[in-house]
């Protein structure tokens, strides 16, 4: 069994769409999944499944349309490729709740920052499916906007992705 964490875009924020993270660990227990966990009110969860990333988000978007009926965009990443993020944050060296790691379900074109302009002092690395983000006055006062197709992605803060990590390999050594 895989452990898998998915990461839900736009829940518990600004009131729009509220899920109790006891409502989304219930979902993940009717789709099968196994050993879930979720991880503070914004939409994280580690679970076990045999079934393909692709099918495991179409699944979780299925079961979270029928439930809400409005579309919750869902992203899945394994607990290596979670590892990978962390080792590879291109700002190790700054304060982890100002670096942003933006999920996108789909490999990032390498021009995508080509055509747009970062109001200093923000910093942007593309990386895969990923973009690192470094906020050095906080997410919350940056004025940057990033092309459209990053909409349908998510943003987590580097603690929360080791956090995840964590939960994960304790899942793991739980065996």
């Amino acid at each position: 069994m895989a452990t898998h964490i998915a990461f839900l875009r736009g829940i518990n924020v600004g009131g729009n769409i509220i899920l109790l993270m006891s409502e989304l660990k219930s979902i993940c227990d009717d789709l099968g999944f196994e050993n879930v966990r979720t991880f503070i009110q914004s939409g994280n969860v580690v679970f076990e499944s045999n079934l393909s990333e692709e099918v495991l988000m179409n699944e979780l978007e299925g079961a979270l349309q029928d439930s809400k009926q409005k579309r919750i965009p869902v992203i899945i990443r394994s607990v290596n490729e979670l590892e990978s993020v962390i080792s590879c944050n291109p700002f190790p060296n700054t304060n982890p709740a100002q670096v942003g790691v933006l999920f996108l379900s789909t490999q990032i074109p390498k021009d995508l920052l080509t055509d747009i302009t970062i109001p200093s002092p923000e910093e942007v690395v593309v990386s895969g499916r990923e973009i690192y983000i470094h906020y050095p006055n906080g997410m919350g006062r940056s004025k940057l906007k990033l092309p459209a197709m990053t909409q349908q992605g998510t943003v987590r803060n580097i603690n929360t992705v080791a956090k995840l990590v964590k939960l994960s390999q304790d899942t793991i050594n739980k065996r």
